[in-house]
């Protein structure tokens, strides 16, 4: 059992936290408050090979895998969820081309991802089907006109990139619309250029923002058989897909909840109260200690979820550490957000520091790509199944 990196790791960290310092930190604030989408950094991280991490060598990737992709996403988190999300969307996306795409599929989709040429983003919820994913109703039908084609009709909603996005990973129904067997739905990669495809609008957000999210609207979208992810009726594709996801988004969580807590810890060493400074009063060092704790712990169920994941270890029995990691590693950066914005008191809650920023971006973290409470399902379902158990 080993607990550090290898080399390679340990100096994609070093690179990938000089780099989160020098050029990310400086523009979290900016981006926060004009909501423009950082086109810079999105260079930046393409000309530094940090889009192809998660990516194989043969494609153009560096074949750093999931567990290095949540490394960098961790030390960029620190600063800005909005400049990490615009890494997660390198594996989001691309996840089920690489786990079931054809070999056409990768060399066409996945090097212009790796060399940061091409953006994606991934259309599985709908406004009735969030959660209840079995629940959507974006409809495809047979192409009378084109063999293996199909014409995809329906909408998808709250997908981050969506105004960015040159190709989009999209399920939908190509079985009975009203059914919910697992077997009804398909994975399409949908080309931005496609006629029928637009985006009609995007979202207002409470946090994370620069990186649009928002609607994505199919009208009678002609998609080729070769487009088609895996087997017709591979739901469950999506769901490996997710699974795989679960520690990159843990990394969001454990990044932020980390930067939070450094900034708050710097301001009480500074600032004086009762004839001290914050940091000396015993209440404040204990509440520093919880939090610390908290996220070490996130960080170790963080690290070994992107372990396993990289070993192929996504599928259903898998599923209660890997949702560990993205229950727990989020919730904490809430909390540690939360009590950031505590320790600096009136201040803390103005723009004048990026503690209410910390706060705002947190929050999404317990919501996107399964909320806390599907966690919270899925670990206490593995353990009643037995996938997770002690003897």
């Amino acid at each position: 059992m080993e607990f550090e990196f290898d080399e390679d790791l340990a100096q994609l960290r070093d690179t990938v936290r000089r780099l989160a310092k020098e050029k990310v930190a400086p523009r979290a604030r900016e981006i926060d408050l004009t909501g423009e989408y950082p086109q810079d950094l999105f260079e930046l991280f393409g000309a530094t090979g940090l889009f192809g991490l998660c990516i194989p060598e043969r494609y153009e990737g560096s074949g750093a895998g999931i567990l290095g992709l949540t490394i960098a996403i961790e030390e960029v988190a620190k600063y800005s969820n909005t400049a990490a999300l615009m890494l997660l969307l390198s594996r989001l996306p691309t996840g089920p081309v690489m786990i079931a795409g054809s070999e056409e599929q990768k060399e066409r989709y996945l090097p212009g991802i790796a060399r940061g040429e091409q953006r994606a983003s991934f259309g599985l919820s709908e406004v009735g089907a969030g959660s209840d994913v079995a629940g959507m109703r974006t409809a495809a039908v047979p192409d009378p006109d084109v063999e293996g084609g199909w014409i995809l009709s329906g909408s998808k909603v709250w997908i981050s990139g969506v105004a960015q996005a040159d190709w989009y990973t999209v399920f939908a129904k190509t079985g009975d619309p009203s059914s919910r067997r697992h077997d009804s739905i398909t994975a399409f990669i949908v080309d931005r250029s496609s006629e029928g495809v637009s985006v009609p609008r995007v979202d207002k957000k409470m946090g994370v923002k620069g990186v649009d999210t928002g609607e994505l609207l199919l009208e009678s979208v002609h998609v080729p058989a070769e487009n088609v992810i895996g087997e017709v009726g591979g739901f469950r594709l999506a769901m490996l897909g997710l699974n795989s996801m679960r520690p990159i988004v843990a990394a969001r969580g454990l990044g932020l909840g980390e930067g939070a807590l450094m900034y708050a810890v710097n301001y009480v060493k500074e600032r004086d109260a009762f004839g001290h400074t914050i940091a000396d009063f015993q209440g404040i060092q204990w509440e520093i200690a919880k939090m610390a704790t908290e996220i070490e712990a996130a960080r170790l169920l963080t690290y070994r979820a992107a372990w396993m994941a990289d070993r192929g270890e996504f599928t259903r029995e898998f599923v209660p550490f890997l949702s560990m990691s993205k229950y727990y590693a989020t919730e904490m950066a809430v909390r540690a957000s939360s009590l950031a914005v505590q320790l600096l008191g009136a201040a803390g809650y103005m723009q004048d520091h990026p503690t209410e920023m910390y706060y705002r971006d947190a929050k999404q973290l317990t919501i996107v790509e399964g909320t806390t409470q599907v966690q919270l399902g899925l670990i206490g379902q593995g353990v009643l199944k037995g996938d997770l158990w002690w003897d």
